[in-house]
């Protein structure tokens, strides 16, 4: 594996925090591998993460505040070696523009389980959960993978 775009739905806030962890984890571990993140949806294009998320990866040693949302498109498809949705909507999703072979992220991890959108709960508790939720399976699906 040389490559892996972690995809959830606006590109705001799950999908940085992974691409956020996986290259710190990358680069603390000198692999090489190239790390992205985008959203199945358009209306983000262009926005940083959400303000929680940035806070949230900085509590824990990572800056992702330079990060850009951007859409998904079917190059992705190509140029990335692992296309990894974040929930089964977005797996849904990846499958419907035409990517056959996406993996779910909480299958490294959390035996399948969505990694929930955090704007379902309340405050910014839901940010640390789904921290700590992607950062698990991020090793994981790593550690297995290269």
């Amino acid at each position: 594996m040389k490559s892996i775009i972690f995809v959830c739905l606006g590109n705001i806030c799950r999908s940085p925090i992974a691409q956020g962890i996986a290259q710190k984890y990358i680069k603390d571990n000198q692999l090489d591998i190239k790390v992205d993140s985008a959203g199945t949806g358009s209306w983000h294009i262009g926005e940083s993460p959400c303000e929680h998320s940035i806070s949230i990866a900085k509590e824990n040693g990572i800056d992702i505040s330079r990060q850009i949302a951007r859409q998904v498109n079917l190059e992705d498809f190509q140029t990335y070696d692992l296309v990894v949705g974040l929930d089964e909507r977005n797996m849904q999703d990846l499958k419907k523009l035409g990517c056959k072979d996406a993996i779910k992220l909480g299958n490294f991890g959390f035996e399948g389980q969505d990694v929930p959108d955090p704007f379902f709960f309340e405050g910014f508790e839901g940010f640390d959960k789904v921290y700590s939720m992607i950062e698990k399976c991020v090793i994981e699906l790593i550690k297995q993978k290269s």
